[in-house]
């Protein structure tokens, strides 16, 4: 009898490893980063590795289960991750017909833009013009309030996908210091080659009147070359105010198929500014399954960035 037990026990542990599945993704990236006037040396190498932790699972009747957590290590980060690779908090989720529910350390629907971010250059992911507010980002790192709690909701439907995210930065309510913030994106693909989105967030990061808007579009005049334009207005009474911002970019894919050039301008129209208008200009060359990149940027405060390295991913 107690043999019988112990088979089918293992049988049943067997049955639910079987049925859930665990993946790790993200990627590593290298190079060497000059930014002018940094204090000390103004040339350092610069690295990055992420590994994400997924596990799901799904039901007899097609509702899929999940959850996330992240490892990172970043070069001379001064969020611990320079030390040794943190785990941040973790994220639950459920998904059926489409619709998709997180809790937990949720992807902000702000944030989730595409459009928003794809100005950004080489390897780095960097964009010298990009004032894009502030607000509840994913955290790559420990919660710094473990009573910080967040609600995502996503759903897709043809080429339409809706998001929205609310976020308590304390949800005891013992220390409710910051606002409670909501946030909310549309995106939409037209024939594979419009692409159009929209996003606003309410008391972004959880400052009071903090709120930000955001429209993009970008488009493919050919296969192999892409133009864009995305609006920021984060101009409010806060004082997390970003301005106004308007960026152009675009890239080109030459023949070869490997190499693909990028570039932007920007204009913001902050009082801080030195000057209103950002650019930079990038190359990225594919090595089939990992690419180098390089990038040189004029921020608003007239200083240069440049950058040259190789990013993988897994």
């Amino acid at each position: 009898m107690k043999k019988a037990l112990i088979a089918s026990t293992a049988l049943l542990l067997t049955a639910g490893v079987a049925a859930a599945e665990v993946s790790i993704s993200g990627y590593g990236r290298t190079g060497v980063v000059y930014i002018e006037d940094r204090p000390g040396n103004e040339t350092r190498v610069d690295s990055r590795l992420r590994m994400n932790i997924d596990a799901s699972t799904s039901t007899d009747s097609g509702v899929d289960f999940g959850a996330r957590f992240r490892l990172q290590w970043d070069q001379d980060a001064t969020n611990g991750q320079g030390e040794s690779a943190a785990t941040n908090a973790g994220k639950l989720w459920i998904s059926a017909q489409g619709l998709t529910v997180e809790v937990g350390n949720v992807d902000n629907a702000y944030d989730s833009s595409t459009l928003l971010f794809a100005p950004e250059l080489g390897v780095f992911d960097f964009n010298a013009g990009a004032r894009n507010g502030s607000y509840f980002a994913y955290e790559s790192n420990p919660y710094a309030d473990v009573n910080r709690q967040g609600v995502g909701v996503r759903y897709s439907f043809d080429a339409l996908t809706l998001r929205a995210s609310y976020i308590d930065p304390d949800q005891s309510g013992v220390n409710e210091v910051l606002e409670e913030e909501f946030s909310i994106l549309a995106q939409y693909t037209w024939n594979d080659r419009l692409e159009l989105e929209g996003a606003y967030t309410v008391n972004g990061a959880g400052v009071d009147e903090n709120d930000i808007f955001f429209v993009g579009a970008r488009y493919a005049v050919m296969e192999n070359a892409r133009i864009g334009l995305n609006y920021v207005d984060a101009s409010n009474d806060s004082a997390e105010d970003d301005g106004n911002t308007i960026t152009l970019y675009g890239d080109y894919t030459l023949a070869d198929g490997r190499t693909n050039l990028e570039a932007f301008i920007a204009n913001n129209d902050h009082d801080a500014n030195e000057s209103d208008n950002a650019f930079g200009i990038g190359v990225n060359y594919d090595l089939g399954g990992a690419r180098l990149g390089a990038s040189i940027q004029r921020d608003y405060a007239e200083k240069v960035r440049a950058d040259f390295g190789v990013r993988f991913e897994f």
